[in-house]
């Protein structure tokens, strides 16, 4: 991470809890740290130069827009890993693509909108034909305990804290009106580094702000915010904490919720189980190195009870964006299929 201060620190700290829908989002960001709002854009223009900021934007929940979702995880030939990868990350759907240290060598979330004509598992069928993957697996969610990254960069040092979004807040999936869908394409823009960001919409201000509070509230939207690089943040290490929970459904939905209270998680889920893959509670852990998440591996661990886990550490990047929502992309691909 390039060297920053105290209150750069601070900025990022804020940038991923939330940027308002405001005239002048930077000067109300800048306030409680003292800055004009000027000061606060030069700095935020800095860190995006620098490649520690990825993305300012609205962070949707997929499944509450009527999409299709699922992690898979892959097995191909190591030998041929990245021409399948390649494959792959070709579909508009796939956000992340990763090489894991695991016989499943790749793993990759994938959305499918409601206009698809394939569906999920088809579209699934169609990339392990074409890529040549030996075996495809679904592990779609069954339920979400956390998800939303909000890295430490402050060092803050608590190992607990507030889960944001789940479950609770999410809504059933339902139509959008054509209003609300030009709403996400626009929202889910990088947000120009301007005085005035949201002037060039084609939205007026109170509406935007009117859909955004109700995006909000009924689930649709998590937040609007920054999303950094990890990496170039300081965080260069994460692990794919995978448990085998046993006992009642009580006692599994206890332990997610307890494992989605540590900071440094910031996705869990509950997935199926196969015959030969018994880990139901998957969590993402980032840390500033290996030794940083197995040591919330362990403490995990005696927090639960839970002694049947594994780390997959990722080995590769072969794709992290956001998913892209009501475009022509995935119509194009299907019409190549």
């Amino acid at each position: 991470m390039p060297p920053v201060d105290d209150t750069d620190k601070k900025l990022l700290a804020a940038l991923q809890r939330d940027v308002p829908v405001l005239f002048r989002p930077w000067d109300a960001l800048a306030e409680p740290l003292g800055l004009t709002g000027d000061e606060m854009l030069r700095r935020v223009r800095a860190l995006k130069d620098d490649g520690v900021i990825r993305q300012i934007s609205a962070i949707f929940d997929t499944r509450s827009l009527g999409y299709q979702s699922s992690l898979v995880a892959a097995t191909c030939d190591p030998q041929r890993e990245e021409a399948v990868a390649a494959v792959i990350n070709e579909h508009p759907g796939v956000s992340h693509n990763y090489a894991r240290n695991h016989a499943y060598n790749l793993w990759f979330t994938i959305a499918v909108s409601p206009q698809s004509r394939l569906g999920l598992e088809k579209t699934v069928r169609i990339l392990q034909e074409r890529s040549g993957a030996s075996e495809m697996r679904l592990l779609p969610t069954l339920r979400l305990f956390k998800i939303g990254v909000e890295l430490d960069i402050e060092n803050a040092g608590d190992s607990k804290g507030e889960v944001r979004y789940s479950e609770a807040q999410r809504s059933a999936p339902t139509l959008l009106t054509p209003r609300e869908i030009e709403f996400v394409r626009v929202m889910q823009r990088d947000l120009a580094l301007v005085p005035e960001p949201f002037a060039a919409t084609g939205f007026a201000l109170e509406e935007l702000q009117q859909m955004t509070a109700a995006m909000k509230a009924s689930g649709r939207m998590r937040r609007y915010s920054a999303v950094l690089r990890h990496r170039k943040a300081g965080f260069g290490a994460n692990a794919m904490g995978v448990w085998a929970a046993r006992g009642s459904d009580a006692d599994i939905l206890a332990a997610g919720e307890a494992m989605a209270r540590f900071k440094s998680v910031s996705h869990c889920y509950l997935r199926p189980t196969y015959p030969d893959w018994p880990f139901n509670l998957f969590t993402m852990i980032h840390g500033r190195s290996a030794e940083d998440c197995e040591a919330v591996l362990a403490e995990i661990s005696r927090e639960t009870g839970i002694t049947e886990h594994t780390a997959l550490y990722s080995t590769k990047e072969y794709k992290k964006t956001r998913v892209e929502y009501f475009t022509e992309a995935e119509a194009r691909w299907e019409r190549g299929t």
